[in-house]
């Protein structure tokens, strides 16, 4: 009987498991119309190819060496299929301790979930680098990103890792639920240092601090990306429980998904609001990018918060956000999509609203987590734009730029019925 309630438990943990990965690898849509709705026409094109491409060449590389640098043991690129033996394993131990309403779910399904997280880390640089940057370029730089980067830091954190031997962050009250800074920090971190040797696009900012304004081609796409990004957010957060099967585990991954959706909406609120009273009007750009700072700054912890607080928690990151947005465009830092804001600082707001609801966590171990992940990131990231740089170049002519990436890099536009000839 243990045995049959053991293989039930099994089969559905694996099953909301994969179920929360296919959500994961459903916000790689909301990433490409996001970014998509937010650039000028004539580079939909090649932003939609970028994040295509990201999302297979994140697969490939985390299949080839990234789960193994992350979680060791070369469990992967031994037979992850072997999960039968695990099954087997699992069940030889239940008949000697006793059924304990623990579980496992086969390995398969974890990487799978795992590998989702390494796409939507690279999908974050996309936004930030677009409309300058040359295509092979960004490639190369995500096999590296995908491959060795972000499986080092999470190594140190998700996998409890020692950092260079010298400090474990576990050991230092370190926590990080889903990832606010795992993820979503490291993206922005690996941006900014290319956002930095790459420049802002032509005619973005004029003398004695003009900031022109570049809108993006196509609004109800950028709604419609933030939409999709949204819900699929509830299998990130909520996939990040790891399992179903069990009484306690499922109130977890409801109050999951209630505090998800209660911080999005205060993020959203929160953000309309602030841009009104900055600017006088309802910026919708604002709105959506609120609703996502709002996701990242619950992230890192969505279990033990009330609503009430995840909803103020995500209005804070909304507010953040407008706030962090004007800021880095008055420094000249010249992202799209807002994307070094949304994911950069209200990753770090995340972590740092953790220890407010779990006291298990200390203030000082997030702070030496966020400075332990972005420091990694940012620099190996810069040393690689730059050697990028050197070899083959990062930023495209100014007469490309002028023309659009569409036909530069990929020979077609988005919209060639729109096109005046």
């Amino acid at each position: 009987m243990e045995n049959q309630i053991f293989e039930l438990q099994y089969a559905m943990d694996t099953f909301y498991f994969l179920v929360c990965g296919a959500l994961v690898m459903w916000m790689a849509a909301g990433f490409s119309m996001l970014e998509a709705g937010l650039v000028r026409a004539k580079n939909t094109t090649e932003i939609l190819t970028k994040n295509v491409a990201l999302f297979a060449i994140s697969c490939i590389m985390y299949m080839v060496c990234g789960y193994e640098l992350m979680y060791g043991g070369g469990y992967f690129l031994a037979g992850i299929a072997g999960g039968e033996t695990l099954v087997a394993d699992a069940l030889a131990s239940s008949a000697e301790e006793g059924f304990n309403g623990g579980s496992v779910y086969a390995g398969a399904s974890d990487f799978f979930f795992q590998v989702v997280f390494v796409a939507t880390a690279m999908s974050i640089v996309s936004g930030a680098v677009a409309e300058r940057m040359k295509l092979w370029a960004f490639l190369a730089f995500a096999v590296v990103m995908t491959g060795f980067i972000y499986p080092m830091e999470g190594a140190w954190t998700w996998n409890g890792a020692d950092v260079f031997g010298m400090y474990n962050l576990g050991d230092l009250g370190f926590s990080d639920f889903a990832g606010s800074g795992i993820v979503h920090m490291a993206g922005a971190a690996a941006a900014l240092a290319g956002v930095l040797l790459l420049g802002a696009r032509k005619g973005k900012y004029g003398a004695n601090g003009q900031i022109n304004p570049i809108p993006g081609a196509n609004l109800p796409m950028a709604t419609l990306g933030t939409f999709i990004l949204w819900m699929g957010w509830f299998g990130f957060n909520g996939g990040s429980v790891l399992k179903l099967g069990d009484i306690a585990s499922a109130n977890s991954v409801a109050m999951v998904f209630l505090n998800t959706n209660a911080a999005a909406a205060g993020g959203a609120i929160a953000a309309l609001i602030a841009a009104r009273l900055l600017f006088g009007k309802a910026d919708l750009t604002m709105l959506l990018n609120g609703a996502l700072a709002g996701l990242v700054a619950i992230t890192a912890e969505p279990s033990t918060p009330t609503a009430l607080q995840a909803t103020m928690f995500g209005a804070i990151g909304g507010v953040l956000v407008v706030f962090s947005i004007v800021a880095l465009d008055k420094m000249k830092i010249d992202d799209p999509v807002g994307a070094i804001s949304v994911h950069g600082t209200c990753g770090l707001l995340g972590l740092l609203l953790v220890p407010i609801t779990n006291s298990g966590v200390s203030l000082s171990g997030q702070l030496i987590g966020a400075a332990t992940i972005f420091t990694w990131v940012f620099v190996v990231s810069f040393i690689v734009w730059f050697a990028l740089k050197a070899i083959m170049g990062i930023r495209v002519s100014e007469e490309d730029e002028y023309e659009g990436m569409d036909l530069v890099d990929c020979g077609m536009e988005a919209y060639p019925e729109f096109t005046t000839k």
